[in-house]
């Protein structure tokens, strides 16, 4: 498909005018000059929800393809393996999960390449029974903690050694509320915008909720990656999809999102619209997109200071050697940079 710059800008504009909204001029790739989109395949790495919203806005507004992009979104989920697709060509941008499989890439010798941090905060959670466990040091003294196999072996190793937990408290975790909900002693992990609404659901009962983003476990999340040699033969699209995901995302929680989350119930259609409120207000209450280094950075804001808090954490709970280079894990050069900041409403 191809407009020139000029059509495919006013395009943008004029779908942003009827949703109120407001979308930077944007730097158009080299190899969009001539009125050709860049065709780009964004994966991530679940089926479609709201987690994911800034990039079905910024799809649905026209944002990509003011700068030249032409951006399709193809969803994970339980039978997709999409972080595979990345390093082999078939897609150009993957959304990670958290630094922790960034760190592992560069220990792999994958050839990726985080540059940019859709969220400021991990959602992941630890929740218990209200009037049982209501403060975080609490929880080590359950004798059920659910966490599933990933957990155990990534953040529930910087629990031990931060906080004391031991794995002799846990107990698999498949998915399913109804153990935790049984016993009022249980803990279980989750994600923010999901399980506690489940047991709300399920069980009547509104859960204490701990993120552990809260209690130090300082991981950037919902990373965008792509390939090294993308950032060195093509920095402009780099730029263009980073740039254009955070515009995305300001408008995506302050504007009108009702296009993108239609495209998000197509792609997945056991989404609801109540689970997408819940989950939008729950990304507000808690500043997992927009918040800490955002706020004067913008969104996907990455600092080295950070980068160096988690891995050092993440040495000392066993996960990496202290003498793996996680510093070229990432680029600071697509970020920080301040784009879409005037999005945000007042405060």
């Amino acid at each position: 498909m191809t407009h020139s710059p000029a059509a495919a800008l006013a395009a943008a504009v004029s779908t942003l005018a009827l949703c109120v909204l407001a979308v930077p001029i944007l730097a158009v790739p080299a190899n969009a000059q001539d009125g050709d989109l860049r065709e780009v395949r964004f994966g991530t790495n679940w089926v479609a929800q709201a987690e994911h919203g800034g990039y079905y806005q910024a799809v649905a507004d026209g944002t990509y393809e003011a700068c030249g992009l032409s951006v399709e979104i193809v969803p994970g989920g339980p039978q997709a393996n999409n972080r595979m697709l990345l390093p082999v060509g078939r897609i150009d941008f993957y959304m990670g999960g958290n630094m922790i499989q960034s760190f592992s890439a560069i220990q792999e010798g994958i050839p990726t390449l985080v540059v940019a941090a859709s969220f400021q905060k991990e959602p992941q959670i630890l929740m218990s029974h209200p009037g049982v466990h209501d403060t975080f040091e609490s929880l080590k003294d359950s004798q059920s903690i659910y966490v599933g196999r990933e957990g155990l072996a990534t953040f529930y190793q910087w629990l031990i050694t931060e906080y004391g937990f031991t794995e002799e408290q846990t107990k698999p975790y498949t998915f399913n509320p109804a153990p935790f909900i049984a016993d009022t002693d249980a803990v279980q992990q989750g994600y923010l915008t999901s399980e506690p609404l489940a047991v709300e659901r399920e069980a009547g009962i509104t859960p204490n909720v701990f993120l552990l983003a809260d209690y130090g476990f300082d991981t950037y999340s919902t990373m965008i990656e792509t390939r090294r040699e993308l950032v060195e033969n093509e920095p402009d699209v780099v730029q263009c999809f980073v740039d254009g995901s955070a515009i995305g995302w300001y408008n995506y929680l302050y504007g009108d999102n009702a296009a993108a989350n239609e495209m998000i119930k197509a792609d997945n259609p056991e989404m609801t619209n109540d689970q997408i409120a819940y989950s939008i207000e729950k990304m507000k209450e808690y500043g997992i997109v927009d918040s800490g280094e955002a706020l004067e950075l913008g969104i996907g804001a990455m600092t080295d200071e950070r980068m160096k808090s988690f891995f050092d954490k993440m040495v000392a709970a066993g996960l990496f050697p202290a003498d793996l280079d996680y510093t070229q894990a990432y680029t600071l050069d697509f970020v920080n940079k301040g784009v879409g900041l005037e999005l945000r409403p007042a405060q």
